[in-house]
């Protein structure tokens, strides 16, 4: 079982971003809101009973919050189900908002992975993105988490930036290669509906120089040790074992506002539910069955689907114990139904699981899109 944890707040909405993150008030309401999870905690976990193998706190930002705040959090985690004695535990972090001495205190509380927003060193593309951090901050971040005895740092990084020609990108890798955290997440920036970004495109590197620059940048993460495990996940020295068990199609717990989760009944139904978006009215429900606002059941084909949408990221794939155990379906019949898939060469479904193969790898989306 992993439990997700949102924090919403951040300091300035970033004109790409989708996720469900508010603008932080003036005084942050961290003990109102840390009640509320705590309430909402209460009431989601009272029939679970597997241990809890990984908890990943995103947001928003959560190091707005403070470790005292985390540690109250993560303690009631550990009350019960209870962490597992190697739980893996990341805190979301950006380098605008974060005093740096803080993370010694996270890593006395329980953070033992840390997730950075770097996006990019370059200054000037970094205002472009209505980030709050230069180059000079985002070096300084990554040498505190190191500083304070977290070893396991994952650093974003993102690609096609308004401004960034080919030098540019390359120069971001090169950067963060020599700096070496472990692991990296590495993906193109995409204008999401709804998004300032989307409403006023700004203007982008074009496609042949995205192509050019993910493709060199590709053959310099191989060359320092770095393995793409997941179309935007490079690891190192770790992978990310959180956001491995949503590929793998595993049940999650999530508190918090606008948090989704994924679980199975005793019965066998998958059920995706969704919280209050907006922090105030979470707030206030939070704790009782008002705070679920959408409860979804899967069906036959939304469980297949989301299975393969999940399972083909992962450059191993779905394996076939996973896939039976968690859809409660059967694999003949999935092998059927990829049938043409596998017959163009694209995806490959053996005893052993399902994966794209070499050349489906480069077409996922137009993969899922035919399962659809």
């Amino acid at each position: 079982m992993a439990v997700y944890v949102h924090l919403p707040w951040c300091v300035a909405k970033c004109p790409y971003c989708d996720f469900n993150s508010h603008r932080a008030p003036r005084v942050l309401p961290e003990r109102a809101y840390v009640d509320a999870l705590l309430a909402d905690w209460r009431f989601t976990a009272t029939a679970e009973d597997r241990p809890i193998t990984s908890v990943f706190i995103g947001g928003g930002t959560p190091s707005l919050f403070s470790a005292a705040a985390i540690g109250e959090i993560l303690a009631a985690l550990d009350a019960g189900p209870g962490l597992a004695a190697d739980c893996e535990i990341t805190l979301e972090a950006n380098p605008g908002t974060t005093e740096y001495g803080r993370f010694v205190d996270l890593a006395a509380v329980g953070i033992n992975r840390v997730s950075l927003g770097i996006q990019s060193f370059d200054t000037a593309c970094l205002s472009r993105l209505g980030r709050i951090h230069g180059r000079a901050e985002a070096l300084t971040a990554i040498d505190a988490v190191r500083s304070a005895g977290i070893d396991q740092l994952n650093c974003d990084l993102m690609f096609g930036l308004p401004g960034q020609d080919l030098a540019g990108g390359l120069a971001d890798i090169d950067t963060l290669l020599a700096i070496d955290p472990g692991h990296i997440s590495y993906y193109q920036l995409t204008l999401e509906p709804g998004t300032p970004f989307a409403r006023h495109p700004p203007d982008r590197p074009d496609e042949d120089t995205i192509i050019d620059l993910y493709e060199a940048a590709a053959e310099r993460l191989d060359a320092a040790g770095y393995t793409q495990y997941e179309v935007s996940a490079w690891g190192r020295n770790h992978v990310c074992r959180h956001n491995r068990h949503y590929w793998r199609f595993g049940d999650y717990l999530a508190i918090g506002a606008g948090a989704h989760a994924k679980c199975t009944g005793l019965d066998g139904r998958i059920a995706r539910t969704a919280r209050q978006r907006w922090p105030a009215g979470y707030m206030h429900s939070a704790g009782t069955p008002q705070a679920v606002v959408e409860t979804r059941f899967l069906s036959t084909d939304d469980a297949r689907f989301e299975a393969l949408l999940n399972g083909l990221r992962l450059r191993e794939g779905l394996s076939r114990t996973d896939y039976e155990s968690r859809t409660g379906l059967l694999w003949a019949d999935l092998q059927a139904h990829l049938a043409p898939a596998i017959e163009d060469g694209l995806v490959v479904c053996d005893e052993i699981g399902v994966r794209a193969s070499p050349r489906g790898w480069y077409l996922l989306d137009s993969i899922l899109s035919d399962l659809a």
